[in-house]
């Protein structure tokens, strides 16, 4: 979602963000001489003297209650329940170990967090710190190899942890810079706005990473940079890092996409331009067949609707319209395939998706988690909701959900960072 509408971003707003920018970029030289020499340290398996006494979340207490009192007042479909299944601060991503079943878990913020269900009840045990000798700096974007590489896709680097469902007992985590810090975007344009990162790994074997554009609506001298660089797409690349390319352009800012495992196609979220009014334009799920394909921005806002900015303009013959037309400003977010058994049919090869909710319309929607049909010419159905009541009659948000994914069992996690938690829906039958 966009901090600003079209024209809030004074001359001298603009000046003083970029300094600022500049001043964080530039602080404390030896605090990243030493965040290089643990790099170091780690990637050789050396220790980096990191303290042994990890940070840990409660599990219990008066805070689990409060979620079981809200999680009490979600609809569901017939069959299925919720619960919470961690407290977990700032959640965002989730990458699910894939055969322990520890949940590594993204944050906007400076923390990944590992999460482990030890006597496998589906509750989670222990929430704690991960990889504290490495110093993150927004690492939403988290992601798993099908042999067990833990990828972190934070704002400007893109590291990798080879082992980490076992590694993470300690302080000390094997990883190494598979894109260094400065090299995913260039750092003139790193900002505070958009840019949270989801990464996935494709059929292809390669690394796949959303970038996010800044601006609300992009000014066009940005216009050939940002689609050199991606920004304002998805961008490829060999696990290593190298044989980088621009998989897709033309996307405002998604923040969610998976792979449908029928027909390799990516999928992904975008959300709108804000400030052109409560229902325009929409949210969108889109459909990626290839690369190389441009999905509209900036000439489209959303779906078909034309942005003021580039009205004059005359857009891309084949920009690609969105297979699902969402609420607007619903904030639709992370999303997954599922490819589990313990949901009933219908939900086989369908998508989860989330909606964080509205921050910028009159009346406020979204705070759900929405489930789409998948077609067997592999198009959309239609899309209809499947979990809410984290926002209220009066316009209240108990809630927000940021992303989901699947549990090693079928269920589904469905992570919360307005609150802190990560909710597990699952099946029971009627």
């Amino acid at each position: 979602m966009a901090i600003f509408r079209r024209g809030q971003r004074p001359a001298a707003l603009l000046a003083s963000t970029m300094l600022a920018s500049a001043l964080l970029i530039s602080a404390s030289p030896a605090s990243a001489q030493a965040q290089s020499d643990n790099l170091g340290k780690l990637h050789n398996f050396q220790t980096t003297g990191a303290s042994m006494e990890m940070e840990t979340v409660p599990q219990t207490g008066a805070r689990a209650e409060a979620f079981n009192k809200t999680l009490s007042g979600i609809k569901l479909p017939d069959g299925f329940k919720i619960a919470l299944y961690a407290i977990v601060p700032d959640a965002r991503e989730m990458a699910v170990g894939p055969t322990t079943g520890v949940v590594f878990v993204g944050t906007r913020k400076s923390k990944v967090w590992a999460v482990t269900d030890r006597d496998k009840d589906r509750v989670a045990d222990e929430v704690k710190v991960f990889a504290p000798s490495v110093e993150f700096k927004l690492p939403n974007g988290v992601c798993f190899t099908k042999d067990g590489f833990l990828y972190v896709a934070e704002q400007n680097r893109v590291l990798l942890f080879p082992a980490a469902e076992f590694f993470y007992e300690g302080p000390d985590v094997a990883a190494e810079p598979v894109v260094k810090q400065g090299d995913l975007i260039p750092a003139s344009e790193e900002s505070f706005n958009h840019t949270a990162r989801v990464c996935r790994i494709g059929p292809d074997n390669r690394l796949y990473i959303t970038i996010g554009q800044p601006f609300n609506v992009f000014p066009q001298e940005k216009f050939d940079l940002y689609k050199k660089h991606g920004i304002g797409g998805i961008v490829a690349m060999d696990r290593d890092g190298k044989n980088r390319e621009v998989y897709a352009w033309g996307i405002r800012n998604s923040v969610g996409m998976d792979f449908n495992p029928a027909d390799k196609t990516l999928w992904f979220t975008d959300n709108q331009v804000d400030g052109m009014g409560d229902d325009i334009p929409p949210g969108e799920l889109n459909r990626a067949t290839g690369p190389g394909l441009n999905f509209g921005f900036p000439y489209y806002g959303g779906g078909s609707v034309r942005t003021t900015e580039y009205k004059d303009q005359t857009p891309p013959a084949d920009a690609v319209m969105p297979q699902v037309e969402m609420t607007a400003h619903a904030a639709d977010l992370g999303m997954v395939f599922y490819t589990g058994k313990q949901f009933p049919e219908k939900y086989r090869g369908g998508i989860f998706s989330v909606q964080h909710g509205s921050w910028n319309r009159t009346t406020p929607v979204g705070a759900r988690v929405m489930f789409t049909p998948v077609n067997e010419d592999g198009s959309a159905g239609e899309t209809m909701p499947f979990a809410e009541g984290w926002l209220t009659d009066n316009g209240e948000y108990l809630g927000r959900p940021a992303s989901v994914t699947q549990l090693n069992d079928g269920s589904l996690l469905v992570s919360d960072d307005t609150s802190g938690a990560i909710y597990r829906i699952s099946y029971e039958g009627n």
